[in-house]
C-alpha cells in the first residue's frame, strides 16, 4: 500500500513539474530523476517483472533527452 502512494506521488510530482517554465523544471526533474529508479526497483519486486518493464518503458519515454544528455556527458568524458 506504502509503494502504491509513494508512485502516485511520484506521478502527481511529475505531473506538476511539467506545467513549470523549463527553467524551473530542473532541481524537481532531477529528484524525480533519482527516485524513478528506486521506485522502478520496488514495483517489480512487488508486481512482476512485467510491472518493471512497463515502469521502465515509461521512464525512458519521459526522459529521454535529459538520459541522452547524460549519457553525451559521460561519452565526452571518458574519451577524454
Amino acid at each position: 500500500m506504502t509503494l502504491q502512494i509513494l508512485i502516485c506521488a511520484w506521478v502527481i510530482m511529475a505531473t506538476l513539474t511539467a506545467f513549470l517554465p523549463m527553467r524551473r523544471q530542473v532541481v524537481p526533474g532531477v529528484f524525480l530523476l533519482l527516485a524513478a529508479p528506486v521506485l522502478i526497483v520496488l514495483a517489480t519486486l512487488d508486481y512482476g517483472v512485467w510491472a518493471g518493464i512497463a515502469a521502465t518503458v515509461g521512464f525512458v519515454s519521459m526522459f529521454r533527452r535529459p538520459l541522452f544528455f547524460l549519457a553525451r556527458r559521460a561519452l565526452t568524458r571518458v574519451r577524454g
